[in-house]
């Protein structure tokens, strides 16, 4: 996949996890303030213009680059500061590569876990984001480099991140607001983990069916025929 195609699924994909905003939002309220919905909502169409305005020469990195910028820019969430900094941490497992596959794909997910780990001084079990992207990475680091980008992978990856989603309804949150719930926090699902599996599960939902940005694509490449 090069630059200009993954712009393009991850155009795709953002525009379908704004349909969660909602959901997104109301599980915020119960566990933190509520603007996860808000984040989101505000963020994706950020990155949206941000990738729109790129060149179709632009480098994986730089559309990762320019998604982190736009994220970080848009809301002065936290949630938004954590996947900045995740996004500028993979960036960089791709350094100038003019297209990613194999294992570049399972390393960038642990690099984004990791950072958010160590930024949000969290691990798994703490109630947080990671308890669903550390196993989807784990997914697909086990898939193995000529298997990693498969539909069969992402359907492993997004089963593992859902497990941890179910799972987070027993934890008792340890990080962020939702740490001031204590023991009420336990039964409710965390927000931040959900939200991960929804960009998981928009992924593969906008770019394995037909698009207006995949005919806008296919129009232009035969138009430079």
């Amino acid at each position: 996949m090069n630059g200009n195609e993954l712009s393009i699924a991850i155009r795709n994909s953002l525009g379908e996890l704004t349909t969660y905003s909602e959901e997104l939002g109301d599980l915020d309220q119960a566990l933190g303030d509520g603007d996860l919905g808000i984040t989101v909502s505000l963020g994706a169409a950020a990155a949206i213009d941000a990738l729109e305005a790129l060149p179709e020469t632009t480098t994986p990195a730089e559309v990762v680059l320019a998604c982190a910028k736009a994220i970080a820019n848009a809301n002065p969430s936290t949630m938004a500061a954590l996947v900045a900094g995740a996004l500028l941490a993979g960036s960089r497992v791709w350094g100038d590569s003019a297209t990613i596959e194999g294992d570049q794909i399972s390393r960038f997910a642990l690099a984004a876990a990791e950072s958010i780990s160590s930024r949000g001084k969290s691990q798994v079990g703490d109630k947080t984001i990671l308890d669903a992207l550390f196993p989807a990475a784990e997914a697909l680091r086990n898939a193995g480099p000529d298997a990693v980008s498969s539909p069969a992978t992402l359907d492993a990856a997004i089963s593992a991140a859902e497990a941890g989603v179910n799972a987070s309804k027993a934890l008792q949150s340890r990080r962020g607001r939702a740490s001031w719930l204590q023991e009420r926090s336990i039964g409710l699902q965390d927000p931040g983990a959900t939200m991960f599996l929804r960009f998981l599960e928009s992924w593969k939902a906008a770019n394995s069916k037909a698009s207006p940005l995949d005919a806008q694509s296919r129009t232009k490449e035969e138009s430079n025929k």
